[in-house]
């Protein structure tokens, strides 16, 4: 049998033989960087929390500067609607932020954005996972493949991965790689060269198809946060 099975792959045409996906590369063609090391150009946030250093940008609280609510610094430079974005993220041990998209600022309140996010935090506690914020909350733990429909409440539908071993790729107090795929109503968490959650929103009243873009510093204790190599891709699903 084993002779049958090599034979018969052998045997197969050429073209036949090279359908197999290719492997993983940091393939960065089509992307744009929106955050250009130096400045804030594009970028509009709180002076107060929000800087450039060091070829990053920096969000910090400090004991001076608690917060009483979440604030972001917004990407002014476009809408994300159909993407993919890469950026590079540190974060302190009892920090917590994350990289909001599809996103809309709540009226009267100045930085402050409601849409789905891609939670992170120091502890890696709830890194990876897709959280709505000011919204339906947790709508993909990591882990989790779930599908969200009106009126009801998130749904797993599979699994990613155990969850220990998913929290193992991700890096305690150094730069993660985050890649966000944001396709029609599919969004994919992927951190560090694996998925991490997955979300198919069926939920029309709901669900957004564009938005703003930006990051969090999160109420609590002070905080640090690094973000670099911000690169979008604009996808074109009509093609």
């Amino acid at each position: 049998m084993r002779f049958w099975i090599a034979f018969w792959c052998v045997s197969l045409p050429l073209a036949a033989q090279q359908t197999m996906p290719e492997p993983r590369i940091d393939d960065n063609t089509g992307f744009e960087a929106i955050f250009d090391g130096k400045t804030l150009n594009g970028w509009d946030g709180d002076p107060k929390y929000w800087r450039v250093e060091n070829g990053a940008l920096v969000g910090e609280v400090t004991p001076e500067t608690l917060l009483k609510q979440n604030t972001f610094i917004i990407w002014r430079g476009g809408v994300g609607k159909d993407f993919e974005l890469k950026v590079d993220y540190r974060i302190t041990a009892g920090g917590n932020s994350g990289i909001n998209y599809r996103s809309v600022e709540v009226p009267g309140q100045k930085w402050v954005l409601r849409g789905y996010q891609a939670d992170i935090d120091g502890q890696q506690r709830y890194s990876g996972q897709n959280y709505e914020e000011r919204g339906r909350t947790f709508l993909a733990l990591r882990g989790q493949m779930t599908r969200n429909e009106e009126g009801k409440k998130a749904r797993v539908v599979a699994s990613l991965g155990d969850l220990k071993e998913l929290q193992s790729y991700i890096k305690d107090e150094d730069w993660n790689e985050y890649h966000l795929i944001a396709r029609g109503n599919v969004l994919i968490h992927i951190l560090n060269g694996h998925v991490m959650s997955m979300v198919i929103d069926d939920d029309p009243p709901n669900r957004r198809f564009d938005g703003l873009i930006g990051v969090q510093v999160h109420v609590g204790p002070p905080m640090k946060v690094e973000y670099r190599t911000f690169r979008l891709k604009k996808l074109d699903l009509n093609k």
